[in-house]
Order: C-alpha cells, then sequence, then structure tokens
C-alpha cells in the first residue's frame, strides 16, 4: 500500500488509525480519499455518494478528529431517513469516536424517549432522524444550538420519504457559521436544489458504490405470472438451491400478509416494515442475519441503508415502479464479490410498465426471454416553447 493511500495521510490520528485496524479497515475508499480533506479543512461538501461506498467514514473520520471532549453536547449532528440507517451510522462511529473520548447518541422513534434524550444530551455526535430529533427539540430535550458540524445522509431518500419540511425547520434551528457536508445518490432536480440551500461554497465529489451490482455476478430475471399462480411461483423459488432471500412488497400490510401465507407453507419468513416497533425490527435484523429465519419480506421504506451482504435472492414479489427503486432492491445481491439473483415477479397488468423499466436499466433482453414484450418508450407533452415568432409546439421529451 503506498503511503499516500493510508488514513494517516489524510489526517487521521494515530488512535484513530488503530481503532480503525482493529476492525480490519486499512486502506480508504475512493469517496474517503476524495472528500477527507476537503471535510478536515472545514469546507462544505457535496458528494454523490451511494449506499456501500464508505460514506459513513468520509464523514465520521473529520468530525471526530475536529471535535474536542470539552464541547458543546452535541456539537455535531448527523440526520439519515430512517431508524435502520441510524444505528448503522451511529454504530459504525462508535470506534472511531471513543477513540477520541468522544461520545455518540442516537435518536429515533419507536422506542422510549425519555433514555434517548439523556444519552442526545450527553453526546458529542448526534445521529437521528428527523421525526424524532424534531419531538427531542419541540420539547426542550435537546438544544441544537452547540451544533457547528451537520451532516444529511441520504438526501435523496429524505425527499423520497417527505421528510423535506421537517429538515428544513431543523437547518433553520442550526448556526449558519457550520460545516454542513451533504451525501446523496443523486445531486439532481430537487435533491440538488436543497443541496444548494444548505451549503456554502461546497466542494462536490463523486464515487461509485464499492459494492456495486456486477452486472457479471448478478442474474436478473422476470417471471410472468398470474393472480392464481403468483404464490405458488414464490414458493417454488424459495423451495430452489438459495441462501438467504429478501421480498419486497409495496405495503406494510401486504408484507404481513406475505409473512403469514410463507409460514402457512413451511417458510421460515419474517416481515419488515414501519409499523413494527424498533425492537420487532431488530428482533427481525438479528434473525434474519443471523440466519434463524431465511426469508425477509420488507416495504422499500424499512429496507432503506440495509447492509446484508449474505442475500443470496431478491425477489420483487411486488415489482418497483421506477428504474432507482429496482436498482436500489436488487443491490441488496451480489454484494462484496459476492453472485446474486434478482428475480421479478410480473402480473399480466404490470408488463407494460415493468418492460420500460427493464429496458431503461439494460435488461430487455431477460424480459423478452420470459416470452414478455418490452414495451416502447412513452412520448410525454410538455410546455409549450415560446420565441420571438410565438408560440411553438410542445416540448417532446421520452419518458418511461
Amino acid at each position: 500500500m503506498s503511503q499516500e493511500n493510508t488514513f494517516r495521510a489524510l489526517g487521521a490520528s494515530e488512535p484513530v488509525v488503530r481503532a480503525l485496524e482493529e476492525l480490519g479497515i486499512t486502506a480508504p475508499f475512493p469517496i474517503q480519499r476524495a472528500a477527507m480533506p476537503d471535510a478536515f479543512e472545514g469546507s462544505d461538501v457535496l458528494a454523490k455518494s451511494p449506499t456501500g461506498s464508505g460514506k459513513t467514514l468520509a464523514f465520521a473520520i473529520p468530525i471526530v478528529e475536529t471535535l474536542e471532549p470539552d464541547e458543546a453536547r452535541p456539537s455535531a449532528l448527523v440526520l439519515v431517513p430512517t431508524r435502520e440507517l441510524a444505528a448503522q451510522v451511529a454504530e459504525q462511529f462508535e470506534p472511531v469516536a471513543h477513540a477520541r473520548g468522544l461520545k455518540v447518541g442516537v435518536a429515533y422513534g419507536g422506542v422510549a424517549i425519555g433514555p434517548q434524550a439523556k444519552r442526545a444530551k450527553e453526546s458529542h455526535v448526534l445521529v437521528a432522524t428527523p421525526g424524532r430529533l424534531t419531538d427531542l427539540v419541540e420539547r426542550k430535550l435537546v438544544s441544537l444550538k452547540g451544533v457547528r458540524i451537520f451532516v444529511l445522509d441520504e438526501a435523496d431518500r429524505m425527499l423520497d420519504m417527505g421528510f423535506k419540511p421537517q429538515v428544513d425547520r431543523i437547518v433553520r434551528k442550526l448556526t449558519k457559521d457550520r460545516q454542513t457536508m451533504f451525501f446523496s445518490a443523486t445531486l439532481d432536480g430537487e435533491v440538488g436544489v436543497m443541496a444548494s440551500s444548505y451549503t456554502r461554497n461546497a466542494r462536490r465529489h463523486s464515487a461509485v458504490p464499492v459494492e456495486q451490482i456486477d452486472e457479471s455476478e448478478v442474474e436478473h430475471r422476470f417471471v410472468p405470472v398470474t393472480p392464481e399462480n403468483k404464490i405458488e411461483t414464490l414458493m417454488d423459488l424459495l423451495n430452489g438451491d438459495r441462501g438467504l432471500a429478501l421480498i419486497f412488497v409495496r405495503t406494510k400490510r401486504g408484507a404481513e400478509r406475505l409473512e403469514t401465507r410463507l409460514r402457512k407453507n413451511g417458510v421460515r419468513a419474517v416481515s419488515l416494515h414501519g409499523d413494527k416497533t424498533q425492537q420487532a425490527r431488530e428482533k427481525a435484523l438479528s434473525q434474519f442475519e443471523a440466519g434463524k429465519v431465511t426469508t425477509l419480506v420488507a416495504t422499500d421504506v424499512a429496507a432503506r441503508g440495509l447492509d446484508l451482504t449474505r442475500v443470496t435472492h431478491v425477489i420483487n414479489y411486488d415489482p418497483p415502479d421506477q428504474g432507482k427503486d429496482y436498482v436500489h432492491r436488487v443491490g441488496r445481491t451480489g454484494r462484496a464479490g459476492r453472485s446474486g439473483v434478482g428475480i421479478t415477479l410480473v402480473l399480466p397488468d404490470q408488463q407494460t410498465d415493468m418492460s420500460r423499466v427493464a429496458a431503461v436499466l439494460g435488461h430487455a433482453d431477460e424480459f423478452e426471454r420470459e416470452g414478455m414484450t418490452v414495451a416502447p418508450a412513452r412520448l410525454v407533452y410538455t410546455s409549450r416553447r415560446r420565441s420571438s415568432r410565438g408560440w411553438g409546439p410542445p416540448r417532446v421529451r421520452r419518458n418511461v
């Protein structure tokens, strides 16, 4: 390893480097090499960095190296969209923060607020979801006046989940003289507008996931089904040669119903969705990760941020609406150099929309291989153009 490709070269102290080495982390990932120097300088950072890119340490290491134990608490705030991601980020913070004598607190819904409030007030770094943090602040259980470093993680999901009004209110309570680091899978459109409003003269960086889907390692399948044989087809897939299977459904109620049906058919299954208590969610995940149950039925929101390397099959029981959702779902398999299978069950009335998603992602051949037809892209008419010659015809853009 070259001397330049080390955490020491990027500015990490010896205690932090030793803490990383104890975890088996010795070389920085691309997003860490790119973003950490600017983060250490105190500059605002805009990073296009999806799940699996190593982004958490890209902001965690500069934060713990910048803060001092005798500072206001909390001095750093990391805002994330889901409970699971909050727990994961806090867990990654703990070793490097402990190395410098700093405390990390985590705040999310679904558990008692009192113990979280006490820990949050004592913590130098607070990792929180927007809803629970808003509750803590409004009850005056936590003050954000001392926060001088702010991180918004998975900003695109914040928007997708409708958290922008809460995030805006939280940001207005922070000092303008702060460092802001903004991490998102995309920096286009509304996400880009939000990024510009939260940051000042930000340095931009981009990285692909370290465990990005390798098309040669992930098999993509689209299986035509009918309402009558859909569950039977799913059972055939689950009874085949596989490891852990992650099944995506559209609704919380659908997750519960499918879990019940699978259990009745002898499949060791558990569901994960937003209506479960945090204790139940953590239990479901631990059972799945340990292999005590081999099938996890989840909604998109519940599965956001999960980092499960042993999943061999992702099954879209309910097809995703958009290409980015398909990529996120199937990206839960084929990780860390392992192979995987992504399977989508497609009802007759879903074939047109799903075929367009498949085509955009480059899987039209796999879709047609099952005897289904790929529909042509839709033409969407938008606003008319005005010029010196008057109003022109509507603009046409190709949509899927």
